[in-house]
């Protein structure tokens, strides 16, 4: 049996993105010494999730890649000899930036990015005024360990960018994310909220016989401009197996993860369940259409 450690490292930010980073670090060493072999960030997680308001002065957080923040994480990377995946917010040039996930191999190099294909613009996560549309498509990045699927946060919604990622040998589908309540909602639609989360990214994990692993970010972060009550973030940070069995599940608060991954029941389950042979790809042409009226 193959089988991988992985280190998931939730945790609650500030305003100083100095102290976020040295927390960042200092929770990474510690699933490391647990023995993570594999390790995942939660969506932006140098700085306060910034998208809750439109103020242009959020983009002095941006930065290019490779960048200051490449050469941190990727020292943080070859010092504990691990594979990191990490989420930045790209300067690409000026006036064009991105929602950037950037993978670094055992030694600190890049192995390779994602940028975040889907977009949301709803009140309190207002990312399209920050963040342009991803144009790298849905590549798995190879990586000592495998290859790994990585999308970021809103993808996860998405059906199709799994099934893209499995399709070219993803091995693991990996989502860092930052998603929470809004503190009007009822405690019901809040849990109908967290589990809708939880139950869509299984179902990537069920239908492409993967696991998935998705990092959320947790704790209050205010909405500076006072027209909500910001955000409350849920945590709930999971391991999903290939059949969508949950192999861990975190609490809302801080907290570091180190779960054992099977990386051969993938092989298995695929036998059980075939569903790539049975896909009828002849007839899912007008799934690249908008809407079918």
């Amino acid at each position: 049996m193959k089988t991988i450690k992985v280190g998931l490292v939730q945790q609650s930010n500030t305003a100083d993105t100095k102290a976020n980073l040295l927390k960042l670090a200092r929770n990474i060493e510690d699933v490391c010494r647990r023995g993570a072999q594999l390790v995942i960030l939660q969506e932006l997680h140098n700085s306060l999730y910034f998208c809750q308001t439109e103020d242009t002065r959020m983009f002095d957080l941006a930065e290019p890649i490779p960048g200051p923040s490449t050469g941190f994480f990727g020292e943080l990377a070859r010092q504990f000899g691990i594979v990191l995946v990490t989420s930045l917010f790209e300067k690409r040039a000026a006036g064009l930036y991105h929602n950037t996930a950037v993978v670094f191999d055992t030694d600190g190099s890049i192995a390779g990015t994602y940028r975040k294909m889907h977009i949301p613009d709803d009140p309190a996560y207002y990312e399209k005024f920050y963040f342009t549309p991803g144009d790298l498509g849905f590549h798995p990045i190879q990586t000592s360990l495998g290859k790994l699927g990585v999308q970021v946060c809103w993808d996860q919604w998405y059906p199709e960018g799994a099934r893209l990622m499995a399709l070219q040998g993803a091995e693991l589908l990996i989502y860092p994310t930052a998603i929470g309540y809004e503190s009007s909602d009822t405690p019901e639609e809040q849990e109908r909220q967290r589990e809708a989360w939880t139950t869509v990214q299984r179902g990537h994990a069920v239908a492409n016989g993967l696991p998935v692993i998705a990092v959320n970010r947790c704790g209050h972060e205010p909405d500076p401009s006072g027209q909500t009550r910001g955000i409350q973030f849920w945590g709930s940070s999971f391991v999903a197996g290939p059949q969508g069995e949950l192999l861990a599940r975190a609490g809302q608060e801080d907290e570091n993860m180190v779960v054992d991954i099977d990386m051969e029941r993938s092989e298995n389950v695929r036998r059980w369940w075939p569903f790539l042979r049975d896909r009828r790809i002849e007839e899912f042409g007008p799934l690249c259409r908008r809407f079918i009226d």
